[in-house]
């Protein structure tokens, strides 16, 4: 299935020369979302997943159905101030300034093997902060899988060096 055909483009979104791939059209569209879940999820079956961590917002609704499929818990991977547990906490930079990623400190034990799920992969900050979280908490994180990649912005070759392979189903040039 071509999954492209399911993402809404928005220009100039959130700002002017901004081509804003949109996934919601994606996960409204039962069998798009179906095969997406399944593309992310096949190649990584037989790596024992214990966790799938999911970055906040659409990374959790398409890490709670990949960590479904691999019969694995779930890790949400929060912006500041919404965990209401003892947090693990990274800042990051954003093109537009800051953020803050955090976990809770006992979301994954030393040694488990953890996928790291969202619905973009761009410059990579928000994904690399997860797996400073996930690793700070003891995690190994064996995979990353992301339904689209921007590869002119680099994020998969960066998450790439910290030794994670990246899957990603559909790229876009551009940003």
């Amino acid at each position: 299935m071509d999954l492209s055909a399911a993402v809404r483009t928005i220009p100039d979104y959130p700002k002017p020369g901004i081509l804003f791939r949109d996934i919601t059209t994606l996960l409204g569209d039962a069998e798009a979302f179906r095969s997406a879940v399944d593309q992310l999820t096949a190649p990584f079956k037989a790596l024992g997943i214990t966790k799938v961590a999911g970055l906040e917002a659409r990374g959790f609704i398409l890490g709670g159905a990949v960590a479904h499929q691999l019969g694995a818990g779930f890790i949400p991977l929060r912006k500041r101030g919404k965990l209401p547990h003892h947090t693990y906490a990274v800042e990051y930079a954003l093109e537009y300034g800051m953020d803050c990623l955090e976990m809770h400190k006992d979301a994954c034990e030393a040694g488990e093997r953890i996928m790291l799920v969202d619905d973009l992969i761009a410059t990579g900050g928000t994904a690399i902060a997860g797996v400073e979280l996930l690793r700070r908490g003891g995690g190994q994180v064996v995979a990353a899988g992301f339904v689209i990649d921007l590869p002119d912005l680099g994020g998969a070759e960066r998450l790439s060096a910290l030794n994670v392979p990246v899957t990603s189903l559909i790229a876009f040039p551009g940003h």
